[in-house]
């Protein structure tokens, strides 16, 4: 039998080839001014080698003011048309299909570059973050209509550059989320208070993107489906509830979008996405980049450097991951051959098996209540990475396709394992969550070595992969 993984999806002008996305990971590839380079299109061209239907970029600004971190490509302006128009035709070449992220990061700067130095990031409220305490400003009137403007443009760009659609970054406390939530907003016009007018920017977004490139050109939105904006600090607002979600869900249809992208959360990295371990270590090799970022930041520097400290943060971190999943359906167990040897010397089946329940479809069973509330395709992210799992969840109706990341990273090739019949890869994403970390100052790429039989080098080796080839060759 055809496993439903590998069916077409039919959006309302978009046909993929298959359920599987490539979900949005980012690396600092790009050059410094915004521009793209050789590769970012190595990056992609990964992917869509491996198999996936669709790859979702890696958070596109639409500003530089919207930037995460240097070294992203942007599409702030028509110069960078070109490159994503060479970045479009490489993935195509696989019949796999590419959505552009138009994102801006609002007041989660992680690092601000040059451009946005001195200056407090735009949000909906001048209250700071709280996890790393990054400074900001209540957007006005006129810069909310300034920002709307650039997302439109962003789109006509993507549009002009022969890309397959594009995705709203409306999930996990970028500005969309700083707009939406109910724990950040504090506005007191009609882009605050009540979630009719917190959803008014994004639905404004969606409806001027329309009116610019039409109905015919692919827009879907991605969602964080319960905020848990609490997740970390205590103190916070909790935030959106599920309910409030299938709300803005139901609104982003009506204004002309055509698919709901569900994830969770409203800070990055948050507990619950991605799903997995926080690897303290490498967070105190790395995060000493962040120290100038925010008023907070020394504070997380001292609890990852010094290890009497880590309970205390492994507490606070950890407080609202369920200690028992309830699962909308049932994972298949593993077999001993179906992970690799040199893989089982450091990761035992029954280990793996424990990972993917503990881990694997964290929030399907959110999108399964939004899904019986859109008429639109819905696909979910969050560790997915066996196929019987997944394609049962297509099947029931959980979802119409998911999304992965950092088990593609480990995998760029999971879904051609996937055809040749293998349930899950016979070196598995251990959701060490080391690759999070690592893209502070390193190439993005899987920093697991017990995947590669403890072979560093071999690590190395591929993680480097993606300078190859090279911008001159």
């Amino acid at each position: 039998m055809t496993q439903a993984l590998l069916q077409p999806l039919q959006f309302h002008n978009l046909t993929v080839k298959n359920r599987i996305f490539r979900s949005n990971i980012s690396g600092r590839f790009d050059n410094y001014d915004g521009s793209g380079n050789q590769a970012r299109i190595n990056w992609e061209e990964k992917f869509a080698r491996g198999g996936v239907g669709a790859i979702i970029t890696s958070f596109v600004p639409v500003t530089i003011r919207g930037r995460i971190i240097p070294n992203y490509a942007t599409i702030d302006n028509d110069e960078r048309i070109p490159f994503w128009r060479e970045v479009g035709k490489k993935v195509h070449e696989y019949d796999c299909k590419l959505i552009m992220q138009l994102s801006h990061s609002g007041r989660q700067q992680d690092i601000s570059g040059i451009e946005n130095l001195d200056k407090k990031a735009l949000s909906s409220t001048n209250q700071t973050e709280s996890f790393h305490g990054l400074l900001c400003q209540s957007m006005t009137k006129s810069e909310i209509k300034d920002t709307i403007a650039a997302f439109v443009a962003g789109a006509r760009r993507a549009r002009e550059a022969g890309l397959d659609g594009v995705e709203l970054h409306s999930a996990n406390g970028y500005l969309f989320t700083q707009f939406l939530s109910s724990g950040i907003n504090d506005r007191q016009d009609e882009y605050g208070g009540c979630l009719e007018n917190r959803a008014r920017f994004l639905l404004e977004v969606i409806q001027a993107i329309r009116q610019e490139v039409g109905n015919d050109f692919h827009l879907q939105a991605k969602i964080s489906a319960v905020e848990y904006n609490n997740a970390v600090i205590p103190w916070e607002k909790p935030g959106n509830t599920l309910e409030e979600s299938i709300q803005v869900c139901q609104w982003v249809e009506a204004a002309g979008a055509d698919a709901i992208h569900v994830s969770t959360g409203s800070i990055f990295p948050h507990p619950l996405n991605p799903v997995g371990d926080f690897p303290l270590e490498d967070a105190r090799r790395w995060y000493d980049l962040m120290l100038s970022s925010g008023i907070y930041t020394f504070r997380n520097y001292l609890l990852f450097r010094y290890r009497l400290l880590h309970p205390i943060f492994s507490f606070l971190w950890n407080r609202l991951k369920p200690k028992q999943r309830q699962h909308p359906i049932t994972e298949e167990p593993i077999k001993e051959a179906d992970l690799d040897p040199s893989f089982r010397e450091f990761v035992s089946t029954q280990d793996m098996q424990e990972l993917l329940h503990k881990y694997q479809g964290i929030s399907l069973s959110h999108a399964a209540e939004i899904k019986k509330n859109v008429s639109i395709p819905v696909i979910c992210t969050g560790g997915f990475q066996q196929a019987s799992y997944i394609n049962r969840a297509i099947q029931e109706g959980l979802c119409d396709a998911v999304s992965i990341a950092r088990p593609l990273v480990a995998n760029n090739d999971l879904v051609k394992q996937f055809e040749e019949g293998n349930d899950v890869p016979a070196k598995p994403c251990t959701y060490c969550n080391k690759c999070l970390l690592n893209t502070l100052e390193n190439p993005l790429g899987c920093y697991d070595e017990r995947r590669y039989g403890g072979d560093r080098e071999a690590m190395v080796q591929d993680v480097l992969s993606v300078f190859q080839p090279a911008p001159f060759h």
